[in-house]
């Protein structure tokens, strides 16, 4: 990234007063976060976890090992932090952090203030769009609340180890994990939105997921092919490539590139994303108002639509448990008046 680039003037960027994350969430995102607010002791045992560690070390770390943007330090990437808060309309700006890594990585960490952090590999391999769209994607984190689970899951991570002399603790710790990264892998599809809704260009998003997928110069990628990886990758209708895809996204945070960029392009030619830009989006001011059982519906109806485009024997499999559990979810709210 030059200091010639940097200071190139930005585009008229359209924002987004008051914009709620419901606004562009992805709806399996929306209703992993009302299950985790909605089930009782799930707060009480977040807060629990949450205090048995220290932010303050976790802060202090970056101040001390990272570089903090600032007027006089990575004053471009600074300029761009305050752009996309901005843009997102945060009620705070979160301090953003260079550190020094080769893997090109971001991610956004803390409870009561988060704070991001990017590497240099990153910060060095992509444009200015590029890093915009990045930023963006962990402002959404920040406006989403996201920081806060993903925080819990670093702990629970390192806790794990911890008690991996314990069978009974360390499996129900396991399932635990396995669940809080299902979420997220959801979550980083709402973030890739709000990056979008910050860069407004689809194809610098595009082009930021092509270098995470091994992309090393544009112009060697041809764009229909590679997004025609994905479509072979969902096309799937064999049972064993089915146990492949779920034994490979296991242990993992993110999707794949390749799948989150295709995901993000078609959001990005959605009368959804049209109406946000055109000012059609929901304002937190009415986040209150939604409910548990509007939020697993717009879930349960996601699903029924990828899935029932998919040819993954699996995915069917998933599609009628996945429509049973949320109708015996809707349900139990209504019998108990929880909504």
């Amino acid at each position: 990234m030059s200091t010639t680039e940097m200071n190139v003037p930005p585009l008229a960027r359209v924002r987004f007063p008051r914009i709620s994350p419901r606004a562009y969430e992805h709806p399996a995102d929306r209703a992993a976060m009302a299950t985790l607010r909605a089930v009782p002791g799930v707060a009480e045992g977040l807060k629990a976890v949450s205090g048995m560690f220290t932010e303050r070390g976790e802060r202090l770390f970056a101040l001390a090992s990272a570089i903090r943007t600032g007027p006089s330090q990575y004053a471009g990437l600074d300029q761009m932090r305050h752009e996309c808060a901005e843009i997102l309309d945060l009620p705070a700006v979160p301090n953003v952090f260079v550190a020094r890594s080769t893997e090109a990585n971001a991610y956004t960490i803390g409870i009561d203030e988060p704070f991001i952090v990017m590497t240099t590999g990153l910060v060095e391999a992509l444009d200015t769009e590029g890093l915009r769209f990045v930023l963006g994607h962990e402002m959404g984190h920040a406006l989403s609340g996201h920081a806060v689970l993903r925080t819990i899951l670093i702990r629970l991570l390192s806790l794990q180890v911890t008690m991996s002399w314990m069978p009974a603790g360390s499996l129900g710790l396991r399932a635990v994990i396995a669940a809080l990264r299902e979420w997220f892998r959801k979550a980083e599809l709402t973030c890739d939105r709000a990056g979008l809704l910050c860069t407004q260009d689809p194809a610098a998003a595009l082009r930021a997921h092509i270098y995470l997928a091994g992309g090393t110069d544009v112009s060697e990628i041809d764009i229909p092919s590679f997004l025609e990886q994905a479509r072979e990758y969902e096309r799937i209708d064999d049972i064993r490539d089915s146990v492949h895809k779920l034994l490979m996204v296991e242990g993992m945070t993110h999707p794949f590139a390749v799948v989150r960029a295709a995901q993000l392009q078609r959001w990005a030619a959605s009368e959804e994303y049209r109406a946000i830009l055109g000012g059609d989006y929901t304002r937190r001011d009415g986040d209150a108002a939604a409910t548990f059982t509007d939020d697993v519906a717009s879930a349960a109806k996601s699903y029924r639509d990828s899935f029932g485009n998919s040819t993954d024997p699996l995915a069917k499999v998933f599609n009628d448990i996945g429509s049973t559990m949320s109708d015996a979810a809707r349900t139990m709210r209504t019998k108990f008046g929880l909504d």
